[in-house]
């Protein structure tokens, strides 16, 4: 990154102040939006006296890690109310986690980081490190510019949690989260707390069968607490797409009252195949193996079990 770096923890409470230099009021917040890669600031909040402030980014000549400075004289001294769509940096981000999809792990913006592009400024990217939270959190070093042997995370590798945010309409990105496998995915969802991995859950959602795999990733734990928020129609049609010897164990996991109403709702095929496994005791062979299989004759050659294979809708997994 050749960009000056702004420091959005030195930003926020900073002087706010004309274009003469004289102090206005100080900066709260910095609003963005995150429909870009690097998300562009559409304005600052400020506050005068007792007043919250709309800056708009024409109004806005200069930032650094210690002031904003404004293109003029005079505000509009309108109060400040959050629009659909925006993200306060400050409220909303700044020493929250966020995950860091190329990396498959949870990290936290301890530090949000500023520039300049082409005349608009974008948030570049965060510092996750125990330094930049220390520096936060006392107030001092907060000087414009990126300290050399210091992580940041590109923003385009990243993904916030918006479900906190109250005008936020955004999610987390399916495509971004697809590219990672299912065992990452619940990897995620276990280290977050539950609205953020409720949230990861609803991303995956987008595509069902990406949905279900990764709860058969999920371990016992974290499947119940997920499947207790849905209906039992929700619930079936989610352990549906499981694995017959993973949907047997979900299913063993629920309060009783709800295990025949789910099983119930399964398709005839598959509730069959959970019955039969329900049947056993769950610490014998007939419990712990899949009752899928599948069946070649000794005259079979290579290529044809290959092909028989590779043509099945047996999961991978369970056909090793």
């Amino acid at each position: 990154m050749t960009q000056q770096l702004v420091h959005l923890s030195g930003l926020l409470g900073s002087p706010l102040v004309d274009r003469s230099g004289e102090r206005l009021g100080r900066v709260e917040d910095v609003i963005v939006r995150m429909d870009e890669d690097f998300p562009p600031v559409t304005g600052l909040k400020g506050r005068l006296g007792e007043r919250e402030l709309f800056i708009p980014t024409d109004r806005i000549a200069s930032l650094s890690s210690d002031s904003a400075q404004l293109s003029g004289e005079l505000l509009d001294l309108r109060r400040f109310e959050r629009r659909p769509g925006e993200v306060l940096l400050g409220e909303d981000v700044l020493g929250r986690k966020l995950i860091d999809v190329e990396a498959a792990r949870l990290v936290t913006a301890h530090e949000i980081e500023l520039a300049n592009v082409d005349g608009w400024w974008r948030v570049m990217g965060i510092n996750p490190s125990r330094r930049a939270r220390l520096r936060r959190l006392l107030r001092f070093g907060s000087s414009s510019g990126h300290r050399d042997g210091e992580p940041m995370i590109e923003w385009t590798q990243l993904e916030p949690f918006v479900g906190h945010v109250p005008t936020s309409r955004l999610r987390i990105r399916h495509r971004k989260l697809a590219q990672l496998h299912p065992a990452q995915i619940a990897d995620l969802v276990e280290a977050a707390s539950h609205d953020e991995g409720e949230e990861i859950i609803q991303a995956v959602g987008q595509d069902r069968e990406l949905e279900a795999d990764v709860f058969e990733e999920l371990d016992d734990q974290h499947q119940v607490e997920f499947i207790r928020e849905r209906t039992d129609e929700e619930a079936a049609k989610l352990i549906a797409r499981m694995a017959a010897d993973d949907s047997a164990d979900l299913i063993t996991e629920l309060e009783q009252e709800r295990r025949e109403p789910i099983l119930s709702l399964l398709p005839p095929r598959q509730q069959r195949r959970v019955r039969q496994l329900l049947g056993y005791n769950p610490s014998t062979a007939g419990g712990l193996m899949s009752p899928d299989y599948i069946a070649l004759p000794e005259t079979a050659s290579v290529a044809e079990a290959i092909r028989r294979v590779r043509d099945s809708d047996i999961p991978p997994e369970t056909a090793v």
